[in-house]
């Protein structure tokens, strides 16, 4: 057994030094990451409102989720924050929740007296001072993913649950590696990630090279037509289709904040630009559908390498 939560717990957070006193009661998770995981922990009991969603819950976590406030889709302000009587706010991201942040500062919550947690997954290897979403220093790893399940185990005295969660996904990662090991693919194997665009004529946000689509890539072998170090550079589909990626992996969600959100919308562009429909993956119909919050730096990120895996293996490529 895991020893139990030495309290009051001094930890540090993106750059923060958080201190919590006991394990808290009542969170706010803004994004849908830190939700996923509180539910994963077991801790939905202590979850009093979510915000930041992109896709559905996971199957498994549906009924704990339908009895939980959802105080906003997207962003959510402060005030709707704070009124739930929070003494934790989990966050996702550093720009909701940090130095500029759009829902609040981490001093704001705490001149009220609420702890705050970025997940490390955002800020580790990553400035989010740069770009439009950050850009990494150097490549994400499912590592940061397990710290932050780590971390809020410690901090919710739920060690063993911690544990085992993180073994079970590292398991799942083992398996998707060795089985993409299995399919002898081609070696030059290339491939974007279209993660959304504001309309038509907008060029794409596209993954870059070091962020978590970046790491399906290299665990299996594939290379990232997109070179940038930014986490969701955009890109001309000229450039794109100059690249001629073998695959094109499109993020399916339900978020319709963008005219591109919808996976219909990207099909459809695909098979009707006159750019992009003339890329080899268009042609030879390599496009694989994921969902949007796996090739985000989370816990869902192992599923995204078991759908890609997977898609992979039903794929025929000759040269």
């Amino acid at each position: 057994m895991a020893e139990a939560t030495p309290y009051p717990l001094t930890m540090m957070n993106c750059g923060r030094e958080i201190h919590v006193d006991e394990a808290p009661d009542r969170t706010v998770s803004v994004g849908q990451s830190a939700t996923e995981i509180l539910y994963a922990l077991g801790l939905d009991d202590r979850v009093v409102g979510t915000s930041v969603w992109f896709t559905p819950v996971l199957p498994e976590f549906r009924e704990a989720n339908a009895d939980i406030e959802r105080i906003a889709d997207n962003d959510p302000s402060f005030e709707a924050v704070v009124n739930k009587r929070p003494d934790l706010v989990a966050a996702q991201y550093e720009w909701h929740v940090g130095p500029t942040g759009s829902v609040a500062t981490r001093d704001q919550f705490q001149d009220l007296g609420i702890d705050t947690y970025i997940l490390p997954a955002d800020c580790d290897t990553k400035d989010n001072a740069t770009g439009g979403d950050g850009t990494r220093t150097a490549a994400f790893s499912t590592g940061s993913v397990y710290k932050g399940i780590r971390e809020l185990a410690t901090i919710f005295d739920v060690n063993d649950t911690g544990d085992e969660l993180i073994d079970e996904l590292k398991e799942r990662e083992e398996k998707a590696i060795s089985r993409a090991e299995s399919l002898s693919l081609p070696d030059d194997l290339s491939a974007v990630f279209w993660f959304s665009s504001p309309d038509g004529s907008s060029d794409p946000f596209v993954a870059g090279r070091l962020g978590a689509p970046g790491y399906m890539m290299d665990k299996i072998g594939i290379r990232n037509v997109i070179h940038s170090d930014e986490e969701w550079p955009t890109v001309g589909w000229e450039t794109i289709a100059r690249a001629d990626p073998d695959l094109i992996v499109i993020a399916t969600m339900d978020r319709r904040r963008y005219a591109a959100d919808s996976v219909e919308a990207k099909r459809d562009f695909l098979h009707h630009d006159p750019v992009a429909s003339r890329m080899s993956a268009v042609k030879n119909g390599h496009i694989i559908e994921m969902d949007a919050h796996a090739m985000s730096a989370t816990m869902r990120t192992i599923h995204g390498l078991e759908t890609l895996v997977d898609a992979l293996s039903r794929m025929s490529f000759t040269r």
